[in-house]
């Protein structure tokens, strides 16, 4: 699936940040996620160079393979990016304390 220019870098740029920060090269993801080992190199490097989109499930394996959000992939903002991946890191019991706190935020 070929997607729109703005879109596939994004992807693509995201894709590569959390791959080089887990520290797996392009063809040990792509076998991770079931992608057979004689093309997997070459399927991750179009999905982050945007000349392919992955399926959504694949987006999804990706995600949970280079443990990001699945929402990471597609955050337009870097800031927003970062802190998707931070809370990804917090707890559940952290995760209701900060939604509190920005309940309160936006009620005050």
């Amino acid at each position: 699936m070929k997607i729109e220019n703005s879109k596939k870098s994004l992807f693509g740029k995201r894709l590569r940040e959390a791959r080089v920060n887990f520290g797996i090269p392009q063809d040990k993801l792509g076998v991770l996620i079931g992608i057979d080992e004689g093309c997997s190199s070459a399927r991750i490097s179009r999905y982050e160079a945007g000349i392919h989109a992955p399926p959504m499930a694949i987006a999804k394996n990706l995600s949970m393979a280079l443990e990001v959000p699945l929402a990471y992939f597609y955050c337009e903002e870097d800031w927003l990016a970062n802190f998707l991946i931070q809370y990804n890191k917090l707890s559940l019991s952290s995760k209701k304390q900060l939604q509190s706190l920005i309940d309160d935020c936006i009620s005050s």
